[in-house]
């Protein structure tokens, strides 16, 4: 089934559409990450076992899963090292902002 596929795809678009700047992209991009991190983790510890296989069976782990799930080889690492310098930058952001907090 390609429903992880469809779901980012089309949360990656709408960020891009709604989110003009290349910062709130980024900020886009990390809160579907960890969204679907979150869900993983909640899924896989709350110990109800059907929804559980729900959630595994509709959502990605993240979207480094996804990657993983749809490509190989080559295209892989570089998509993977995209994912990382994406994370980098939303690190970066992140630290800024409590930077000028103080």
């Amino acid at each position: 089934m390609y429903i992880d596929a469809i779901i980012i795809i089309a949360l990656v678009l709408i960020a891009l559409c709604w989110f003009r700047s290349f910062s709130k992209f980024i900020y886009a991009f990390a809160i579907i990450d960890l969204f679907l991190r979150l869900i993983d983790f909640i899924a896989n510890n709350i110990g109800i076992k059907g929804f559980a296989y729900w959630v595994n069976s509709t959502f990605p782990n993240s979207i480094k899963a996804i990657i993983e799930a749809y490509t190989r080889g080559l295209l892989c690492t570089v998509l993977v090292w995209i994912y990382i310098a994406f994370m980098v930058v939303f690190l970066f952001y992140t630290c800024r902002v409590f930077i000028r907090k103080k």
